[in-house]
């Protein structure tokens, strides 16, 4: 006999896991299906960096408020999925220093909290950052520690009622009269699912398994390389003040940092090749800011995709823009029962879940809101509970291996 469920949500990232857990707060009987373990697509692949807005100031003041607003809440909900590290953005010699003031500028237009300081200033704050630091800038970036943040929502989800399948392949969907009715769910399910409402969180997956209910989303995937590297050192975020490019970020762990990253296109999210040659490149730019990392002895490299829309990348113009996210209502495209939410950061993954949430209520009749801004996240305040969270769902992933492995 096939299950059922009010709503399915496909994708066990962190929007996906957000999703869960936003509608089982509200009361609504919620199943939550991920392919492999919790927060191993591309939430557990990234760099973890919790965005003040910073990044994006001076080219998206809509996407650089959206971040400095879900860095507040997180702080306030994620207690050990986050820590609270504070960022630089450094300008070196080569740097053109008008974007420095414009981005400062923007800042404090926006109310992200700034500080300049002077070459010597930033050196006292950072040993051995580069002696080509002209001048840098004090900004409420943070890290996030994806794996522990991904499963600790999955566990208030499951808390509040939600079915939550690790191991479990959508392998098609069924839709009647134009109308998405069931989900074929192979692996640890192995059976039909049938829904009152399908969400697709399945970021750079999101037009695979939107073609298995004859819709397009028109996704571009893309790839970009972390590197960890022995270095104990580094209190906060290292951020380049120039155009986004390769190697301009830094992020620190206790006895490591990560070093990011580059953006290349590919085709298939599964099966791309990758390069050495970004690793060197992203390696060598880093040093450019803390030239001991360029040759620090490397613990782990890997690439992570990021799920980007197609039309939205076409129409920002590539690399450098803020990118937003986009709730697709499949109902505008004539099959109802199903959205997909895409594009987006690790860092507004909330705000994304509640959009979702808030779409899958209306069209079920349901009258609750969000309250995920406001209610903490379960096991936050003890790490060694909340890793075995991550463990509980096979959710680790490589960003934060380091970090959740020692509390095991």
């Amino acid at each position: 006999m096939s299950q059922e469920t009010d709503v399915l949500v496909v994708g066990g990232g962190a929007t996906g896991a957000g999703i869960a857990r936003d509608l089982a707060l509200r009361g609504v009987d919620v199943t939550l299906v991920e392919r492999g373990g919790i927060g191993s697509g591309t939430s557990g692949r990234s760099h973890g960096l919790l965005h003040s807005g910073a990044r994006y100031a001076e080219a998206d003041r809509v996407g650089a408020e959206e971040c400095l607003e879900e860095n507040e809440i997180l702080r306030d909900i994620a207690g050990a999925c986050i820590r609270d590290t504070g960022g630089l953005f450094v300008q070196l010699e080569a740097d053109d220093p008008d974007y420095f003031d414009e981005k400062r500028a923007a800042c404090e237009d926006i109310g992200i909290p700034v500080e300049e300081l002077d070459g010597d200033e930033a050196r006292e704050r950072v040993p051995n950052l580069a002696e080509e630091t002209v001048r840098a800038m004090t900004v409420p970036d943070a890290v996030i520690y994806p794996s522990r943040l991904c499963a600790a929502n999955a566990a208030d989800a499951r808390n509040h009622g939600a079915t939550v399948h690790t191991h479990a392949p959508v392998e098609g969907i069924d839709v009647d009269d134009d109308t998405v009715t069931g989900v074929e769910v192979g692996g640890s399910v192995d059976n039909t699912i049938e829904a009152d409402y399908v969400v697709s969180a399945t970021g750079a997956w999101a037009g695979r398994l939107a073609e298995m209910a004859g819709l397009d989303v028109e996704m571009q995937p893309n790839r970009g390389v972390m590197v960890s590297v022995e270095y104990d050192d580094l209190d906060p975020v290292l951020n380049r003040c120039r155009d986004p490019d390769d190697g301009d970020i830094v992020v620190p762990h206790e006895d490591e940092v990560v070093l990011g990253t580059t953006s290349v296109d590919v085709d298939d999210p599964d099966d791309y090749e990758t390069d050495q040659t970004e690793v060197e490149r992203t390696r060598a730019e880093c040093g450019d800011m803390l030239p001991p990392v360029e040759d620090a002895p490397e613990i782990r490299t890997w690439w992570g995709i990021r799920p980007l829309f197609a039309p939205d990348e076409q129409a920002r113009g590539g690399r450098g823009i803020s990118r937003g996210f986009f709730l697709l209502d499949h109902a505008d495209d004539g099959v109802e029962n199903m959205a997909s939410i895409v594009g987006g950061k690790l860092t507004t993954y909330r705000q994304m879940a509640e959009a979702a949430a808030d779409l899958a209520c209306d069209k079920l009749g349901v009258d609750a809101e969000s309250t995920t801004a406001d209610e903490r996240l379960p096991h936050v305040e003890d790490p060694a509970r909340l890793d075995e969270v991550v463990a509980e769902f096979d959710g680790q992933g490589p960003t934060d291996e380091d970090v959740v492995s020692e509390g095991e």
